[in-house]
């Protein structure tokens, strides 16, 4: 599936004033034409990097206090303050825009896999920070079921399509937390739920990284073979399949192949 989907849904969902948004409960709509400027000039900066969306973001929460663009401009701050990889502010306006609408999935979805990236095997708080990524990846995919197309005029197809992609990567953090707590059935039931509906590589190798810890060793380096014969593979997943791969064939798997 193209991740261009994606980009393309929430272009649908932010371009048109008037159309339908995947995050406002009705479509929001500018009252003046400096408000409008204001909201094209975010749009104008998403595309020029995360401080200037960020700068643009605030210019129009403040400017404007009454917005009906607030929760989409809180959560272009959150994701561009995870694009800068500051998960604490990310999640700080992440919460924000939940506070606007509890059935943003596409926050829900960004707060559980930060926390579920960032979520260490020794943090004291771990199982707290786990339940919180939890709660969030699973209100997600239930989110989703329901979600109305952002625009009457997109095709059912790629909606859906979309859809999928999302509760895909849900699913996939869901198989982050399971390998945090060490619950490797539950992480290859996870990742396997993703792949299945999203065939992403990434999917796939965490998959096979599960599968070969819980002793699954022929099955772990079948995915890994199926990786590597992959010549376009992105250099980061081939080097964690080569690296499940050995690891597996220590321990006892086979392969048909010879890399």
């Amino acid at each position: 599936m193209k991740r261009t989907i994606l980009a393309g849904v929430v272009a649908l969902a932010t371009l048109a004033v008037g159309a339908g948004s995947l995050w406002a409960q009705k479509p929001p709509a500018p009252k003046s034409q400096k408000e409008l400027d204001a909201v094209k000039a975010m749009f104008a900066a998403s595309q020029a990097g995360p401080d200037q969306t960020i700068a643009a973001a605030e210019a129009l929460i403040t400017g404007f206090a009454d917005t009906e663009f607030k929760e989409l401009a809180l959560f272009f701050e959150a994701r561009s303050y995870q694009q800068k990889n500051d998960t604490v502010k990310a999640q700080v306006y992440g919460e924000r825009v939940l506070e606007i609408n509890p059935k943003n999935f596409q926050t829900t979805l960004m707060l559980g896999e930060v926390i579920a990236q960032t979520t260490r095997e020794n943090d004291l708080d771990k199982e707290e920070k786990l339940a919180k990524a939890e709660k969030y990846l699973k209100d997600t995919i239930e989110n989703l079921k329901a979600a109305p197309k952002p625009n009457p005029q997109m095709p059912d197809k790629d909606w859906d399509d979309a859809k999928q992609q999302m509760a895909a990567e849900a699913h996939s953090g869901l198989g982050l937390c399971a390998l945090t707590r060490k619950k490797y059935d539950v992480a290859v039931t996870e990742f396997k739920a993703a792949s299945d509906m999203d065939p992403q590589p990434a999917f796939l190798v965490r998959q096979a990284s599960a599968l070969q810890s819980l002793g699954k060793n022929d099955e772990a380096i079948a995915i890994c073979d199926k990786l590597l014969a992959d010549p376009q593979l992105h250099p980061q997943i081939k080097g964690v399949a080569q690296s499940v791969r050995a690891t597996a064939i220590k321990a006892g798997g086979k392969s048909t192949d010879a890399k």
